[in-house]
C-alpha cells in the first residue's frame, strides 16, 4: 500500500501523506516512502517546489509508537527537506503533534487552516522533542518553546504562526497559498536554490553540531522505563503512572 500520494500542476509537486488509519504518523514505512518521494522530486527539472500535506483530519500525529523509524532515518528525513535545492512548503488543513511540528519546521514555508491544532506531546509519554529539535530551535521563539515542550499544551494556529511555527495561516489553506505558489512560479529555478541555502545555513549548522548527540538521547528516552510506562499508557488511553 502506497503511503505517499503524488499529485503535479504547473511545476509544484504535491505529496500527500495518506496514512489516515494511524493519523498519518511516522512509521518507518512512510519515513522511507517520503524519502524516497523527495529525493525524485529533487532530482526532477520539472518540479519547481515540494507541497508536503495529508489526507484525514492530522497532518502527522508524530513517531508511530508500534512501528517507530531509525532516529538516523528521522534525522536525515529533517535535513533532506532542508537541504533540498527546492523549497519545500507544508499544507495543513488538520491537527499537528509532535514529530509532525519537526516536518513543519524543516520546511521552508509553511501554512495551515485556522482549524488545525499543534502540540508537544513528548513531555507526556516520558521521551523529549530531541531529533525534533534540530531545526526548531534555529527557527521559533525559544520562550514559546519552553513553554510549550515542557507543558505538552495545545496551541491553535494563530499562536503557531506567532511564535514562527507557522508562516501563514487562515481559513481558506489555499487562498493563503495561492500567491506564494504563483511567486515562486515566476522565481527562477537557480535563484530560489542559492537563496534557499542563504536561509537554511545557520539550520544545517545545527544539525552538524548537534545531530549525533541528539540522536542519542532520543534512543536513550525511548528505551527508558518512564518511556514504556507512557507509551503503554497512551496506547491503552489511560493517564500513566506520574500524573497527579
Amino acid at each position: 500500500m502506497t503511503l505517499i500520494g503524488r499529485t503535479r500542476a504547473r511545476g509544484i509537486e504535491t505529496l500527500s501523506l495518506d496514512s489516515p488509519a494511524n493519523r498519518n504518523a511516522l512509521s518507518a514505512a512512510l519515513v522511507g516512502e517520503l524519502t524516497d518521494a523527495l529525493t525524485d522530486g529533487a532530482k526532477d527539472t520539472d518540479v519547481r517546489a515540494i507541497v508536503l500535506t495529508h489526507t484525514g483530519n492530522t497532518f502527522c500525529a508524530g513517531a508511530d509508537l508500534r512501528d517507530p523509524p531509525a532516529p538516523d532515518a528521522l534525522v536525515g528525513l529533517l535535513r533532506q527537506i532542508v537541504e533540498l535545492r527546492k523549497p519545500v512548503l507544508a499544507r495543513v488543513t488538520g491537527h499537528v503533534r509532535a514529530g509532525g511540528l519537526g516536518l513543519l519546521a524543516a520546511c521552508d514555508i509553511t501554512a495551515a487552516s485556522t482549524q488545525s491544532t499543534f502540540a508537544f506531546t513528548e513531555v507526556r509519554i516520558g521521551v523529549a522533542p530531541a531529533v525534533i529539535s534540530l531545526p526548531l530551535l534555529p527557527r521559533t521563539d525559544p520562550r514559546a518553546l519552553a513553554r510549550y515542550y515542557l507543558t505538552g499544551e495545545r496551541f491553535e494556529a494563530p499562536e503557531a504562526a506567532r511564535i514562527g511555527l507557522l508562516t501563514a495561516t487562515g481559513d481558506d489553506v489555499d487562498a493563503v497559498l495561492e500567491p506564494i505558489l504563483d511567486g515562486l512560479r515566476r522565481a527562477a529555478p537557480q535563484g530560489l536554490a542559492e537563496t534557499k541555502a542563504l536561509l537554511t545555513a545557520k539550520v544545517l549548522e545545527t544539525f552538524d553540531r548537534d545531530a549525533a548527540d541528539l540522536t542519542a538521547l532520543s534512543a536513550r528516552l525511548f528505551a527508558s522505563p518512564q518511556a514504556r510506562e507512557g507509551m503503554t499508557a497512551f496506547l491503552e488511553r489511560r493517564d500513566p503512572t506520574w500524573v497527579l
